[in-house]
């Protein structure tokens, strides 16, 4: 039992060693559909970084944010977004990735004295490709095999989604277009460390830089950190507790560089989630991102995230 709970003593205390960290700052920016989360881990676990071969995931988001300030004028928007992960392992050092969501947005607009208007909107979002390149790992040992991964994570998130919805003639609102009609370039960097056959400790941070779309809007860059713990509860049961930070800059409006005092931000995360074998490879997820710390610019609030997804990882 001592040796049990001395095993399992580093990997918690790294966690809040990360809490600590990521908390630290007292003035950072965020921005309004930036999400938090390594989406590799998030879809497939420790086995996304360990296994090579092939891998699908399907998800389900749900996403619910205010914006502005409730006695002027304010808008609220939910989003539902269902994505499809492919990924595909070229033996033990370089795995590339593709995401495809789909967007379904709700945004209810307010003012003073007037009706609420509602937008509703529906539409492929920006697909995303990405790769993982192993930069070093750690002496193959016995039945964990190698213990210590780390990767560098570079991708593209491209400006194929739908970003020019119009209802009545009139463009939608930014805020309701599936796509952002931008194209973003993100890099980071990924660690694994296996600490027996049940448990796992996984750490990343990222940058995404986000461009401009043909109407002069950008959503904040943004730097991206989690921290995440994986143990095996059971035979066909895991449970990850994690951390997931957001930092960014406030989205800009137009050309001119104007930027919109209601975004940006910084948002700190706890995930917990499950993970259930259904047996011949097929793995069903279920979690939430809870915030637990914020210091958002200006009249904002961000609600919690829950995710549900399945994942089948072939074998080879």
């Amino acid at each position: 039992m001592n040796s049990r709970l001395s095993s399992l003593a580093w990997p918690v205390a790294m966690l809040v060693t990360a809490s600590s960290l990521l908390a630290a700052p007292s003035r950072l920016l965020a921005c309004s559909i930036c999400r938090c989360g390594d989406p590799t881990f998030n879809a497939l676990g420790k086995e996304g970084f360990t296994r090579p071969g092939f891998r699908v995931a399907l998800d389900w988001e749900r996403f619910d944010k205010t914006e502005g300030n409730p006695a002027e004028e304010a808008e609220s928007q939910v989003e539902n977004r269902y994505t499809a992960f492919v990924s595909y392992g070229f033996g033990e050092r370089f795995t590339l990735f593709a995401r495809v969501p789909w967007s379904v947005r709700n945004l209810t607009s307010s003012a003073t004295g007037e009706e609420p208007e509602q937008t509703h909107t529906r539409g492929l979002s920006d697909p995303e490709i990405y790769g993982q390149a192993r930069l070093w790992a750690s002496p193959l040992r016995g039945a964990v095999g190698r213990r210590a991964l780390l990767s560098l994570v570079g991708g593209v998130k491209t400006p194929w989604g739908e970003n020019d919805v119009t209802q009545d003639g009139v463009r939608v609102d930014e805020h309701a277009q599936p796509g952002t009609g931008s194209t973003d370039v993100t890099g980071g960097l990924a660690f694994l460390y296996l600490v027996d056959r049940e448990s796992a400790v996984f750490v990343s941070g990222s940058y995404r830089h986000t461009g401009t779309n043909d109407l002069g809007y950008r959503y904040g860059s943004s730097v991206l950190a989690s921290a995440a713990y994986e143990h095996k509860l059971m035979s066909r049961l895991d449970a990850v507790v994690g951390l997931d930070f957001r930092h960014s800059h406030a989205d800009q409006v137009d050309a001119g560089g104007t930027t919109d005092p209601d975004t940006g931000g910084s948002l700190l995360y706890i995930t917990p989630r499950l993970l259930v074998s259904l047996g011949r490879g097929l793995v069903l997820r279920a979690g939430a991102q809870i915030p637990v710390w914020h210091d958002l610019n200006g009249y904002q609030q961000e609600r919690a995230v829950v995710n549900v997804g399945v994942a089948y990882l072939f074998s080879r």
